[in-house]
């Protein structure tokens, strides 16, 4: 009989688990895991305990009864340093529950990450009396959708709960986790100010840090829709997006959630890491990391800003109206209708002011479902337009659609001025200026023809601030729309930098590229435009 298969973290296989079957009436089946994960037995309908073990991962017990309708989906999680604040975000004053998982004791410390890197205070080190007690289990099944649940289970005693009070002052902050065996991982805490102290709001990218996040087998990018019936073995040879030259990530229109109550390795900023040196990895060039980026060219020109999370923005944390200007950086790919329409009323209607400095950004609309659980809602991308698509395979050539968020609501490009396309995908260049005489490069000596941003600190695609993922005008840009720089990538892919305004007099700055954060503290020329946009803003 098939009961099951064994699974890590990322849903692959685990082969040799030793398993042992204890029915209620004591008896006792010994099992081992194949190479495909399966788990066979030969035993007699009933109700079973399971216990599940191997070297290297956390042993557990389940109760099962067999047989199942479905082969049972057995996880285990592999020693070593993970971590995640619950709530991920929060009010300065509020409480967060901190979630380690160690095979040995640890020393955690909280940091605030600006143009410094700065220690707000050790926690403390944290054992536990029983063996292996600080090492967290993860549900079976697909706990993408419900969360790990950490400190859930074996943490019935008040005394075992772990609590830390965000600090008065808003920002992003890092934990700062560090095993006795020197294992270190850290994990993004956003803190919002308790009442507005700042004329700037920053957005935190944090639902795209989530569509991102593959911890359990499936991300936005990995088994976006479901997780298949048996762990993977070998990516190369069983994925779609490898074996089959007609796969498109996105190819249906119905996708199950993603929980918000996961660690984050992707956005893990290394021990010794400063906010100058370069962004190195795949992920993190794009995620929290380089955010970070942003927050320390901020105060490095001592410009004062309240940090939230999008989150915030969706639940009605972020009060728009007490701020004059709203900034969203590097990647915020993924937004609810409910934020769009919302910053889209303020802008146009009571006067708000809009920089968005990133790419491919608002690209597709999300649906909560509770506090920590989303749908990414993707659409079937064959139904977009060919420059929407970073696949082009069987799109539609008649599509109306630029964007999996235009399918449900409009085109991003009505309140951005700009919507991705996917020409020049993966490449990164300078900018060249189109319009020297407007006030955005004043300082800056640029000519009409002069290349900026040269340096960025993007290691994953070198080569300058437009780059990664870029947007571009559309049909779907306001009226007066107004083209201030373009990039220089190959094939009339450049990110547009663009600016507009409103009758209510609000206005929206945008600059169409994932890479500009990357190159704000190391190139004069786009720290100087940005700057210059800010205080145009203020003035405003």
């Amino acid at each position: 009989m098939l009961i099951g298969y064994v699974s890590d973290h990322r849903y692959i296989s685990l082969s040799g688990v030793e398993i042992e079957l204890i029915s209620t009436a004591g008896s006792s089946i010994a099992a081992r895991s194949r190479a495909s994960g399966a788990v066979h037995a030969d035993v007699p309908a009933g109700d079973y305990e399971v216990v599940l073990a191997k070297v290297g991962y956390g042993s557990k017990r389940v109760r099962l009864t067999l047989p199942t309708k479905e082969p049972h989906q057995f996880r285990l999680l592999a020693d070593g340093l993970l971590g995640y604040a619950w709530p991920k975000w929060v009010k300065s004053g509020e409480a967060a529950e901190f979630r380690v998982h160690s095979d040995a004791a640890y020393k955690l410390e909280l940091w605030r990450y600006g143009w410094k890197k700065e220690l707000i205070r050790p926690i403390g080190w944290f054992d536990e009396h029983g063996p292996r007690a600080t090492v967290q289990i993860v549900p079976d099944g697909d706990y993408t959708q419900t969360g790990v649940m950490w400190n859930k289970f074996g943490y019935a005693s008040p005394h075992h709960k772990q609590w830390v009070t965000a600090p008065e002052k808003s920002g992003l902050y890092y934990f700062h986790a560090k095993n006795e065996n020197g294992v270190f991982f850290s994990f993004p805490w956003i803190v919002a100010p308790a009442k507005p102290t700042a004329p700037i709001a920053v957005l935190a990218s944090n639902i795209t840090w989530n569509a991102y996040n593959n911890f359990g087998g499936r991300s936005n990018y990995i088994h976006p829709d479901k997780l298949p019936p048996s762990p993977t073995a070998n990516a190369r040879l069983e994925l779609g997006r490898y074996i089959d030259p007609t796969h498109v990530n996105y190819g249906i229109s119905d996708y199950l959630p993603l929980s918000f109550d996961r660690p984050e390795p992707v956005c893990v900023v290394p021990e010794n890491v400063q906010v100058t040196d370069p962004i190195a990895g795949r992920a993190a060039c794009h995620l929290a990391p380089a955010e970070w980026r942003f927050l320390g060219w901020l105060e490095r020109e001592k410009i004062a800003y309240d940090y939230y999370g999008e989150t915030q923005l969706h639940f009605g944390q972020l009060d728009l109206d007490a701020y004059k200007i709203l900034i969203t950086t590097t990647h915020p790919e993924y937004w609810s209708s409910e934020m769009y329409y919302k910053v889209k009323q303020w802008v146009f209607e009571r006067g708000g002011k809009l920089m968005y400095l990133g790419g491919n950004g608002l690209n597709a609309d999300v649906e909560f479902l509770d506090g920590q659980t989303c749908i990414y809602r993707n659409e079937d991308e064959r139904r977009l337009k060919p420059s929407a698509s970073p696949t082009g395979k069987g799109i539609s050539k008649d599509s109306p659609y630029e964007s999996r968020f235009h399918v449900r609501a409009e085109s991003e490009a009505s309140l951005l001025g700009v919507v991705y396309d996917d020409r020049a995908i993966m490449t990164a260049a300078p900018y060249k200026v189109i319009d020297a005489p407007h006030w955005v490069f004043a300082g800056t000596g640029l000519k009409n023809g002069d290349t900026f941003g040269h340096a960025s600190l993007h290691e994953r695609i070198p080569g300058g601030a437009s780059g990664h993922e870029t947007d571009k005008r559309s049909v779907s840009s306001p009226p007066g729309t107004h083209l201030l720089a373009k990039g220089t990538n190959k094939d009339n892919g450049g990110g547009e930098m663009v600016l507009f305004d409103t009758p209510s007099r609000g206005s929206v700055f945008s600059v169409g590229s994932i890479t500009w954060p990357a190159s704000i503290l190391v190139d004069d020329a786009v720290s100087r435009i940005t700057g210059n946009v800010v205080r145009k803003f203020l003035e405003g």
